[in-house]
C-alpha cells in the first residue's frame, strides 16, 4: 500500500507539472491565464484542463492534501498555531451552541454539498468550523508584504474603509450574509456599534462557533441558520447587507437568487456591499496554472465566479449600477444600492 501511494504521488506530481508547463506555453500564444477575464460566458481552455485534472479523483485528492499542507505550513511559519488553537477548540464541547443556533428544517442546497476547502463534508462538519479562523490568517498572510498575522484584519478593515467613504450614514440594521463563524460579522460590529446586527449561514457549525465567539465578547448578534438565498426574514428588514468573501463560493445560480433576496431584505435606498477575489487583479493574471489547480481544487465554484458579470446581475436584481473598487492587491468592494 506505501508503495502504491508513493506511485500515485509521483504520477500526480509528473502529470500537474506536465499540464503547468502546457498551460505556459498556451498562456505565451494567447497572453492569458485561467483567470484573466472578468466576464467570460464559460472558462478558457486552461481552466477546462484544470477542470479535467480535478475530475480524476487520484489527482484531485493529491491536489487538495497539497494545498491543505501548503496553508497549515504558511500558517505555522507566520505565527499561526494553527494546530494548538484547532486542538484547543477540539477540546470543548459544543452540543450547547450547536442546539441553540441549528434550525432542523433547513435545507441543504446541492450545490453546498460539495467538497469545499478540502473538506469532503464540505462546511457541514466540525473539522471546517473550528478551522476557519486560522486558516482565514493564514490564507490572507501574504496579500500586503510584511502584513504577516494582521493580513485578515487588514484586508477586513480595507473593506469598511472602502464602504463608509462611499456610505457615510451608519446604518441601523445590518445583515452579514454567509456570515461563517463571525469573523465579518464581529468586523462590522465594530465598524458599527449602534447597529442591530445578523448573521446568516448555511452551517450550524459555523454558527455554533459564531455564538461561542459571542459569549466571549459578551456581544449581542442574531444568528440565523438559513439558505442567503431564502433567509424567511421579512421584507425591508435592513440598511444594509454584507457579503463579506462569499460570491466565489457560489454557483452563478445561487448568487442570483441571493441578490434577489437582498433586494427583498432591504430598505428603499439600502446598499447591498461585497468584498470577495478581483478577477481584475495582477496577482490572479500572474498566478500560475499549478498553484492554480491547487486553489481550484479546494474552490469548486471559481470559473462560475470569475465568469459572472456581477455588476449586470446586480442591475437584474433590482440595484443601481455598482461601483467596484480594489480594496487589497487581490480584492475588489462593490456596492449597490438599491433601485427606486
Amino acid at each position: 500500500m506505501q508503495r502504491q501511494n508513493s506511485l500515485l504521488y509521483r504520477s500526480a506530481k509528473s502529470l500537474l507539472w506536465l499540464f503547468s508547463k502546457s498551460c505556459k506555453k498556451k498562456i505565451s500564444v494567447h497572453k492569458e491565464t485561467p483567470m484573466t477575464a472578468a466576464v467570460k460566458t464559460s472558462p478558457s481552455i486552461a481552466s477546462q484542463l484544470v477542470n479535467g485534472i480535478l475530475a480524476i479523483k487520484p489527482l484531485a485528492n493529491f491536489a487538495k492534501h497539497q494545498a491543505r499542507q501548503m496553508i497549515i505550513k504558511r500558517a505555522e511559519n507566520i505565527g499561526v498555531h494553527w494546530t494548538q488553537e484547532v486542538e484547543k477548540l477540539k477540546a470543548r464541547s459544543w452540543n450547547s451552541d450547536f442546539a441553540q443556533v441549528q434550525n432542523p428544517q433547513v435545507s441543504y442546497p446541492e450545490y453546498y454539498l460539495k467538497p469545499f476547502h478540502a473538506y469532503e463534508k464540505s462546511n457541514l462538519s466540525w473539522e471546517a468550523a473550528l478551522e476557519v479562523e486560522v486558516a482565514a490568517k493564514a490564507v490572507h498572510a501574504k496579500i500586503w508584504q510584511e502584513a504577516g498575522i494582521n493580513g485578515d484584519a487588514q484586508l477586513r478593515q480595507s473593506y469598511h474603509d472602502v464602504v463608509k467613504a462611499q456610505i457615510p450614514d451608519s446604518p441601523k440594521d445590518i445583515i452579514d450574509l454567509g456570515c461563517s463563524v463571525g469573523m465579518s460579522t464581529f468586523a462590522l460590529q465594530a465598524v458599527y456599534p449602534q447597529a442591530q446586527i445578523t448573521g446568516v449561514d448555511l452551517s450550524p457549525y459555523f454558527l455554533a462557533v459564531a455564538h461561542y465567539r459571542t459569549q466571549q465578547r459578551q456581544a449581542k448578534i442574531n444568528w440565523v441558520h438559513a439558505a442567503a438565498e431564502s433567509t424567511g426574514i421579512a421584507d425591508n428588514s435592513f440598511d444594509l447587507g454584507s457579503m463579506c468573501l462569499i460570491c466565489h463560493e457560489l454557483p452563478q445560480s445561487a448568487t442570483r437568487q441571493i441578490f434577489t433576496e437582498v433586494r427583498r431584505l432591504l430598505r428603499p435606498g439600502g446598499h447591498l456591499t461585497i468584498m470577495d477575489m478581483n478577477p481584475q487583479a495582477e496577482a490572479y493574471k500572474k498566478m500560475p496554472p499549478y498553484v492554480f489547480t491547487l486553489l481550484k481544487s479546494t474552490e469548486p465554484y471559481l470559473d462560475d465566479y470569475f465568469t459572472l458579470d456581477i455588476a449586470q446581475t446586480l442591475v437584474e436584481a433590482g440595484f443601481n449600477s455598482p461601483t467596484i473598487t480594489p480594496n487589497s492587491p487581490r480584492h475588489r468592494t462593490i456596492i449597490a444600492r438599491v433601485r427606486d
